[in-house]
Order: C-alpha cells, then sequence, then structure tokens
C-alpha cells in the first residue's frame, strides 16, 4: 500500500496516526536511548527547524517502527523489506506533522513534502510552498527546489522558485539551485536572468564564490542551444 493511503487509513483510526514511532517504554528499553530521546524532542519543540535533532530523532522513530511493525501478530508472516520501509516512513510523516504546527516549522514541512511526492504531488509542491513562506532566510526554499530537481521535476521546482524567490533577502545558495532548476528545465534565458539576479544580494563575496561555476553552466547550454 503507498504511503498516502496508508496515512489515510490510519488517520481514521482515533489518535493512530499521531502514536506511530512513539517511544513505548519496555523493560529491554536502555534509559539513555529514553533520555536521548526526550532531549531530541524537548529541543525541537524549543526549534522544530533544528536539522540534526529532527534527523536524529526521525531515525529512532524509523527504527523502532520498522522493529515492531507486524510484531502483535504471532501468526503472521514476518513483514518484508517494503513494508518495514511504509512503516518507518509514517512514523517519520506522524513526527514531522507534529512539529510542523509549529507557526514557524518549516523544515517538517519539507520533510511532509519529500515524502508526499510519489503519491501527491500537488500536495507536496503545497507544503513546499508554506515552508519557503515560513522562512525568511531561504532555507526552506533550497531544499526544496533541492528535492524537486532531485527526483526529476525541475518545472515545478522553476515554479516554485519563481513564486517564492527573493533574490536581495534569501541566502545566495537559493539562486543557485533555481538557475540550476531552470538549467534543467532547459529555459536558458530563465538561467541566465536568475543568475543576474543572484548579484542583487547584499553578500557580493557569497554570490561570487557560487556565480563562476554557474556562469560556465548557463553559457554551455547558451551554447549548445546555438549550435542547435
Amino acid at each position: 500500500m503507498a504511503l498516502m493511503p496508508r496515512l489515510r487509513q490510519l488517520m481514521r483510526r482515533p489518535s493512530s496516526a499521531s502514536t506511530v514511532g512513539v517511544r513505548r517504554p519496555t523493560s529491554q528499553e536502555r534509559r539513555g536511548d529514553a533520555v536521548h530521546e526526550d532531549a531530541l524532542r524537548a529541543m525541537l519543540v524549543d526549534d522544530p527547524n533544528n536539522e540534526r535533532a529532527f534527523q536524529a530523532l526521525a531515525e529512532i522513530v524509523r527504527r523502532r517502527a520498522a522493529e515492531s511493525h507486524g510484531s502483535d501478530d504471532p501468526l503472521a508472516a514476518p513483514p518484508d523489506e517494503q513494508e518495514k520501509q511504509r512503516a518507518a516512513d509514517l512514523a517519520v510523516w506522524a513526527l514531522a506533522e507534529e512539529l510542523a504546527g509549529h507557526p514557524k516549522g518549516w523544515y517538517p514541512l519539507v520533510e511532509l513534502g519529500r515524502l508526499s511526492l510519489d503519491d501527491d504531488l500537488e500536495g507536496a509542491v503545497r507544503r513546499f510552498s508554506t515552508a519557503a513562506e515560513r522562512d525568511p532566510s531561504g532555507h526552506a526554499l533550497t531544499q526544496s527546489l533541492e528535492v524537486l530537481r532531485g527526483v526529476g521535476l525541475p518545472v515545478e521546482a522553476l515554479g516554485l522558485g519563481v513564486g517564492h524567490w527573493r533574490a536581495r533577502e534569501h541566502s545566495p545558495e537559493a539562486g543557485r539551485q533555481l538557475v540550476l532548476a531552470a538549467l534543467d528545465a532547459d529555459r536558458v534565458l530563465e538561467a541566465r536572468h536568475h543568475l543576474q539576479s543572484m548579484r542583487l544580494h547584499p553578500d557580493a563575496k557569497a554570490v561570487e564564490q557560487l556565480a563562476p561555476d554557474l556562469e560556465r553552466a548557463v553559457a554551455q547550454a547558451e551554447q549548445g542551444k546555438a549550435t542547435t
């Protein structure tokens, strides 16, 4: 079963999705592990965009969900790796959804968008868009563009970037991802335009560290267009 249908099924059960992967004390659980998890959760309550804390806690809930999946019925066939992966993804979904309720929480929304790409592209882009709106630094937009480009959706990345990129305010890396998305989408004129707009950023040194490689890539694409 795909992630989104499985999630909807769980959501119909009272409180199911919110407890996927949540720590349940056992006699075998080491106290140090429990303390570590509680500390990570406390850090994320204070800052839902703490990426290292989120990834560390996500790894814990993934592992727990995969290990416990299917263990309630001793007569049932053991789950295969795909089922374990789905259970792990659902656990991370529940964690991200909980943290995304924070009005400044953009990183959990990026994770939700990534997890929903295969089953709900429109919903994924909507989550990326909300994440970008919540983050004035541009890091959310950067990561969202990178995710979309990574799965071969440069047109969607370009649309997201054009709608949210603020060249003077966002980190230059967001501009770099937008230029690369335009090149991936074979929109060379747009790539050139975004490269020029990157120079509006007040941190000229940071822009110049990225500009040479982008300039070569854009020039190469322009040359390719001219010879076809």
